[in-house]
């Protein structure tokens, strides 16, 4: 392809960089740098988000990560939550967990201990309580606005252990 051709040189609009290395000193502090206000964005949006669901409201947002995998796609779906009231085994529920928010699933719960899990995640859960679910999903819609399929708790509660991993 005649005109065309591949420049190594990665240059931002203050100075060039020409080593793999700076390039990923770059990208890292600014990827840094980003998580810091998606971390502050969350501290003024999900209490936000919390009045509005007690108030009766419907909210509706994408969600990032991949631990609700292959079911919610973090980043591309949607996800629309109402006020949970009573948490049930098998809802999808946005908690807030060691001050940080959480999209699981309720995979057990025990006694007034709520224990949550990514659909996508092998190992390792979360602990709260009913008074830490801010709501629950009640639908979801891919990047297109076409609604995709919710299982309720009790489809996903019948599903053998491995499957559930993957569903």
């Amino acid at each position: 392809m005649s005109g065309i051709g591949w420049n190594p040189r990665i240059t931002t609009a203050t100075q060039p960089y020409t080593t793999a290395t700076q390039c990923a000193a770059l990208l890292h502090n600014r990827y840094t740098a980003l998580q810091s206000i998606m971390k502050k964005s969350n501290d003024i949006l999900m209490p936000e988000f919390e009045r509005l669901l007690k108030n009766g409201h419907m909210v509706e947002f994408v969600p990032r990560g991949v631990s609700m995998r292959p079911f919610i796609e973090g980043g591309s779906d949607k996800v629309i939550l109402h006020e949970c009231k009573r948490p049930a085994v098998g809802m999808i529920v946005l908690a807030k967990v060691n001050d940080t928010y959480v999209l699981h699933r309720i995979y057990k719960i025990e006694g007034k201990q709520i224990i949550l899990r990514g659909d996508g995640n092998l190992t390792g859960s979360e602990t709260c309580t009913a008074a830490d679910i801010i709501g629950y999903v009640v639908r979801l819609k891919n990047k297109d606005g076409k609604r995709l399929r919710l299982t309720n708790g009790t489809i996903w509660r019948h599903l053998p252990t491995g499957i559930k991993r993957f569903y």
